[in-house]
């Protein structure tokens, strides 16, 4: 639908934008005293992050959209992607508004989250089912086929969407650790998603450029945190982009780091449940890393080369279907 050179400009309209948004929020949401709870049980490292504005992520969205919107004439999978994207990013802004403005700690409480969730998941399902053909059939990793799975594609579906944006959000707890993570993968889904002939390639692109932006003011030391307004809006984009091009198994692969810091919680709490004791020094297994001694900046090379390795056999376990 759009060469690739749409995407590079996406990349750089987006970039642009970012570069010229954050230094105007960052001054405004600390003015307004948008500032980062910290966890008196986390990392003692994390207890200067205290007051850092937080909710970014209104940056990031900003660059995505206006990166995006010079491609979107004619282009329902692009515009679905992005509606996506910001639908859940608005989740995130009621749940960081009411942590830091509010003063509620635990923001909206799980069954509202999640009812909020499933609803934007609803959407984008039944756009799929209205717009693809054989809108159940995805490709499998390494075999090139496009595989019909019929009724199971629809907890699939659910599993995937909320699994992804759920993962990226746990993501978000180093500096610059989910930006960095979904950077590269969004690089990979700019480039599957031009050569599917995708509408969602240029927001693939805007989300690229608006992420190297935001990594400007969150790489370590953070001036900036994304809050869960960013977090889930990112979350968003990389499940909707997956399903739309058909490929959301590949999520496995260039999401590796949000299935494992995912599936590190889950093992975290059934195991303290069963035994009152714990597998990991803290979960998401990221505090694991930084209570072990690791450096902040440590982690993120480490789980940024995991992704760009998954990113790479996910390109090679996709060569035989484009």
């Amino acid at each position: 639908m759009f060469s690739l050179d749409a995407g590079m400009y996406a990349v750089i309209i987006a970039f642009v934008v970012g570069v010229i948004v954050m230094p105007i929020l960052i001054p405004l949401l600390r003015k307004l005293k948008f500032g980062q709870n910290v966890r008196d049980d986390g990392p003692q490292t994390h207890l200067v992050k205290a007051g850092t504005p937080t909710m970014g992520g209104i940056g990031i969205i900003a660059a995505i959209v206006v990166g995006s919107v010079f491609f979107l004439k004619g282009n329902p999978d692009g515009l679905a992607v992005l509606l996506v994207s910001v639908g859940f990013g608005v989740i995130g802004f009621i749940d960081d508004y009411i942590k830091v403005v509010k003063k509620r700690s635990l923001g909206l409480n799980p069954r509202q989250k999640l009812a909020a969730q499933v609803i934007i998941t609803i959407i984008l399902l039944v756009y799929v089912m209205k717009t693809k053909e054989n809108a159940t059939s995805i490709y499998i990793p390494f075999t090139g086929k496009l595989v019909k799975w019929s009724w199971v594609y629809f907890p699939l579906f659910f599993i995937g969407v909320l699994g992804t944006v759920n993962g990226v959000n746990l993501t978000d707890g180093v500096d610059g650790l989910a930006s960095s993570v979904t950077a590269i993968a969004a690089t990979f889904l700019l480039f599957v998603s031009w050569a599917a002939g995708s509408g969602a390639m240029p927001v693939s692109g805007a989300v690229l450029g608006a992420l190297m932006a935001f990594l400007i003011y969150n790489a370590y030391p953070a001036k900036v945190f994304m809050g869960d307004t960013g977090s889930l809006a990112l979350g968003g984009y990389v499940a909707a982009t997956a399903f739309l091009i058909r490929m959301p198994l590949f999520i496995l692969l260039i999401g590796a780091i949000y299935v494992i810091e995912n599936v590190s919680v889950m093992l975290q709490v059934s195991y303290y449940k069963r035994t009152k004791k714990r597998i990991f020094r803290m979960a998401p297994i990221h505090h694991h890393f930084e209570l072990g001694g690791w450096s902040e900046t440590k982690v993120v090379a480490l789980f940024s080369i995991i992704t760009a390795l998954g990113c790479i056999a996910a390109m090679i376990g996709s060569e035989n279907i484009f």
